[in-house]
C-alpha cells in the first residue's frame, strides 16, 4: 500500500528525480496563481465584477473576519500569509477527486515544510510588534526555568501541525482505496463528496491554528506588558 506521494517517481535521471509531491506541489501553484490573474486581471465594482473576482472576494471577507475573530486586530498583516495557507492546502486536497492525482499533502515533507512556514511566521510577525528583546522575553517569564519548556512546546507544535495534517490526508487516501475495493459501484461518488468536504475543513483547520499561534505569540508580550504599563 502507498503511505506516500513522494515513493511516485515521475521522472529519474541519475541521481536525480522527480516524485509525485514536487511535481503536484508544483502544479497547484501553476493553477493558484493562473486563477488569482484571472481574477484580478480585470478588476470591477458592484453588478460588472467577474465571477473570479466576487468568488475571491467571498473567500477574503470570510478569511477577514475568521482572522479578525482569533486576533482581535486588523486582519491586514495577517491575511497574506494565512490565506495563501488555507488556499494551498485547500486546492491540494480538493484536486485528489481529479484521477490520476495524489494530494501532495499526503507526504511529511510538505506537511513538514508547511509547519515550518508557520513555525517562522509566529516569531516573524512578534518580532515585528514586539521587538526581538520583548519577544525572547516571554520565554523566560515568569522565571528564566521555563526557557527550555516554552522552546520543546514551540517545537512540539510545530511537529503536531505537520503529523496532523499529513495523518488526516494519508488516513483518508487509504480508507477511500479500501472502500473502493469493497464496492466500487457505490462508494466512489460518496467518497469524491467526502473528500471535498475534508479537504477543506483541513485547509481550514491548520489555517486557523497558524492563527491561533501568532496572535497567542502577540498577545502574550501584551499580557506581560500590562502591569508595567500600570505601574
Amino acid at each position: 500500500m502507498r503511505l506516500s506521494p513522494d515513493e511516485i517517481v515521475l521522472w529519474q535521471w541519475g541521481r536525480l528525480s522527480l516524485n509525485a509531491t514536487i511535481a503536484y506541489t508544483w502544479a497547484v501553484m501553476a493553477l493558484l496563481t493562473a486563477g488569482s490573474w484571472l481574477a484580478t486581471r480585470n478588476l470591477a465594482a458592484g453588478a460588472r465584477a467577474s465571477r473570479w473576482q466576487s468568488a475571491l472576494e467571498i473567500v477574503t471577507a470570510w478569511l477577514s473576519a475568521e482572522i479578525r475573530a482569533i486576533s482581535r486586530e486588523d486582519p491586514g498583516p495577517f491575511l497574506p500569509f494565512i490565506g495563501t495557507l488555507f488556499l494551498f492546502i485547500a486546492a491540494a486536497n480538493v484536486l485528489d477527486v481529479v484521477p490520476g492525482y495524489v494530494a501532495p499533502t499526503g507526504s511529511l515533507s510538505t506537511t513538514a515544510a508547511l509547519a515550518l512556514c508557520v513555525f517562522a511566521a509566529v516569531p516573524a510577525y512578534a518580532v515585528r510588534r514586539q521587538g526581538l528583546v520583548g519577544y525572547l522575553r516571554q520565554y523566560v517569564t515568569p522565571t528564566v526555568f521555563m526557557l527550555p519548556f516554552n522552546v520543546v512546546g514551540e517545537l512540539a507544535r510545530t511537529l503536531a501541525l505537520a503529523v496532523r495534517l499529513y495523518g488526516n490526508a494519508m488516513s483518508g487516501t487509504n480508507i477511500a482505496a479500501i472502500l473502493l475495493g469493497i464496492a466500487p459501484f457505490f462508494f466512489p461518488v460518496l467518497m469524491q463528496v467526502l473528500g471535498l468536504l475534508t479537504g477543506v475543513i483541513q485547509a481550514y483547520i491548520f489555517a486557523v491554528l497558524a492563527m491561533v499561534y501568532i496572535a497567542s505569540a502577540l498577545q502574550a508580550r501584551q499580557d506581560g506588558a500590562g502591569p508595567a504599563k500600570g505601574e
